[in-house]
């Protein structure tokens, strides 16, 4: 689905490409029925605090927001196991569960990282994508409600995904 892929470029590590793309990612925005007004709103929200923001800052942002504070990391296991031994294991189910689908994780990303996890999550159905953003949902909430006291602008795209995530369970 594309808001996943939206959504995973705009939480990776900002670059010119990326603040080049700003008016492609709006219009492909506008031509997803998957999206509601309120996802769309948020995101277009983002996509203009990056247009009106310089790179150099952006980037800066985003290291102090996600590099430099560990209760925002990007990596979701961290906020379950810190550095702890039961990481490394669920690290390794994850994997092996994108190996199910046919996805084999490429470069040195792991595979806990939110990026990484929506860019497969566009390969699934809805239903799918639901039910596997549905078991991050925890996780998801408490790094939005850190993002949300930080103030930081990235907030409301974790809160999206928490939310598509809880719809699934609400309807089980």
């Amino acid at each position: 689905m594309l808001i996943y892929q939206l959504l995973s470029a705009l939480l990776e590590y900002p670059d010119q490409e990326l603040k080049d793309c700003l008016a492609e990612i709006e219009t492909a925005l506008d031509d997803d029925p998957d999206v509601s007004d309120a996802e769309g709103q948020a995101i277009r929200q983002f996509l203009a605090w990056m247009g009106e923001t310089g790179l150099t800052p952006l980037q800066a942002a985003y290291v102090q927001t996600f590099d430099l504070t560990p209760e925002n990391s990007l990596h979701l296991t961290h906020h379950l196991f810190g550095e702890e031994k039961g990481r490394g294991p669920a690290l390794i189910d994850l994997s092996e569960y994108y190996k199910s689908y046919g996805v084999e994780v490429q470069g040195n990303e792991l595979p806990d990282f939110l990026p990484l996890m929506l860019e497969f999550s566009s390969r699934l159905s809805d239903a799918e994508a639901r039910v596997f953003l549905g078991d991050a949902a925890k996780v998801l909430n408490v790094l939005a409600a850190n993002l949300e006291r930080a103030g930081s602008p990235y907030a409301p795209l974790v809160r999206i995904i928490e939310n598509r995530g809880r719809l699934t369970r609400l309807a089980a």
